[in-house]
């Protein structure tokens, strides 16, 4: 029974792990968008595991793969022998990076990418002094902790790296909000200028950012803002990491990757989550004379197994044969605007925003603009309730996050569009 295990997950496992709803859920089995919990009730997916089930559940054509490679008898070699999965998805992901001459490290996980990142860029650089943005979220190891730039994710404020903050893309509150995308970008790269001139040394290894910050909330600034960066960064030779762990693989519908939006070319570019499709999956790609700033030997121990790597070819494989950007573009455009259209009005909600499949609404109390975690709290509850499985996050925990499997169909788009809407007109009606 599910009150069993609840009460047995308390037992064995430490409260800072937290629990989705007030009475928390078992998912036992899932097909396509949507999945069953331990009583039998059946949801329609608009969080798919935290972005990570990108594909959605119980894909063929991926549990065809990974049972072909577990019926050769061999789940792991460690990277001390070749590992011909490993290379054919290295490949395919150098290829599609747009670094030129790419190298590409596999890791476990976002938070193991970003950590990899930042080694590779202190080492080429020789400085351990970082630019990071504010409302970030980047991992729960050491340095990526130390570039979160959001205390509820900061578990610790011991930091190995030198860290000066820049100003985020919130165009609901903060410094910048009220200027005009234009202006934004103009003040943003001033405030780098000034941050550069101030508060660091000089010789800077990197900026770290996320295209679409997404524990942040969505928040993603004007486009062209990475590129405003960019030509100061370069002035300096500052290299520049992009965080795609949730903003990869098209899911914005717009680009491939959330950095292409702003016409530049990271120097290094850390990916997760969705190529895995619920496999431990990840890793860092850059240009090789970045990524072999490694002057001892590292290897990850299970990055880039056979198992994962047979499910990361099979998961771009099929992304890409069935052009699932396109989908992202077209299916995130009903929810977006459909939003906008039936809840953009009300006083509670202060932006819809996000791009293709990554969507966020914020809630605030009418008349004062400020943060509503507990209106919230309600429409997350009362969007299960109608059937519907959805996210939190940005940095008072006021923002409802969607980000469904890049299969989603025009219909389970209308569906939990209409489940979302009757969620958030309801709550909002008590709470006025």
């Amino acid at each position: 029974m599910t009150d069993d295990l609840l009460a047995r997950h308390r037992a064995v496992l430490p409260s800072w792990m937290p629990l989705y709803y007030a009475e928390p859920i078992e998912l036992v089995s899932g097909s396509g968008r949507r999945v069953t919990d331990a009583q039998g009730r059946s949801y329609l997916d608009f969080f798919g595991g935290v972005l990570t089930n990108m594909i959605g559940y119980d894909i063929p054509e991926i549990r065809e793969a990974v049972e072909r490679q577990l019926a050769t008898g061999i789940v792991h070699t460690s990277t001390l022998y070749l590992i011909r999965q490993q290379v054919e998805l290295a490949e395919k992901i150098a290829q599609r990076s747009g670094i030129p001459d790419a190298r590409v490290f596999f890791t476990n996980s976002g938070t193991e990418a970003n950590e990899a990142a930042l080694l590779v860029a202190t080492n080429h650089r020789r400085s351990h002094q970082v630019l990071a943005v504010r409302n970030s979220y980047h991992g729960r190891s050491y340095a990526a902790m130390g570039v979160t730039g959001n205390r509820n994710w900061s578990a610790s404020g011991l930091n190995p790296l030198q860290v000066a903050w820049l100003h985020s893309g919130d165009r609901v509150r903060g410094l910048l909000a009220r200027l005009s995308p234009d202006e934004q970008v103009d003040a943003a790269v001033e405030d780098l200028r000034e941050v550069l001139a101030t508060q660091t040394a000089g010789d800077v290894a990197a900026l770290i950012a996320e295209p679409i910050q997404g524990v942040g909330g969505f928040v993603h600034p004007p486009d062209g803002l990475f590129a405003g960066w960019k030509k100061v960064l370069d002035e300096h030779g500052i290299l520049f990491i992009a965080d795609e762990v949730q903003t990869g693989w098209g899911r914005t519908g717009e680009h491939f990757w959330g950095y292409q939006a702003h016409g530049v070319t990271p120097d290094l570019l850390t990916f997760a989550k969705g190529i895995g499709n619920g496999f431990a999956l990840a890793g860092v790609v850059g240009r090789a004379e970045v990524l072999e700033s490694v002057a001892a030997i590292s290897f990850s121990t299970f990055g880039g197994n056979p198992i994962s790597t047979a499910a990361g070819n099979a998961v771009l494989d099929y992304l890409l044969e069935h052009d699932l950007q396109a989908n992202a573009a077209r299916v995130g455009a009903i929810l977006a605007d459909g939003l906008r259209s039936a809840v953009g009005g009300l006083d509670c909600v202060a932006e819809v925003r996000g791009k293709g499949l990554m969507l966020g609404v914020e809630f605030v109390r009418p008349g004062t603009g400020e943060p509503d975690p507990a209106l919230t709290n309600r429409v997350f509850e009362a969007a299960r309730e109608g059937g519907l499985l959805t996210g939190k996050g940005g940095l008072h925990g006021n923002v409802l996050r969607m980000g469904p499997p890049l299969t989603l169909t025009e219909a389970e788009a209308r569906e939990g569009l209409a489940i979302l809407v009757d969620a958030i007109r309801s709550c909002a009606a008590v709470a006025a």
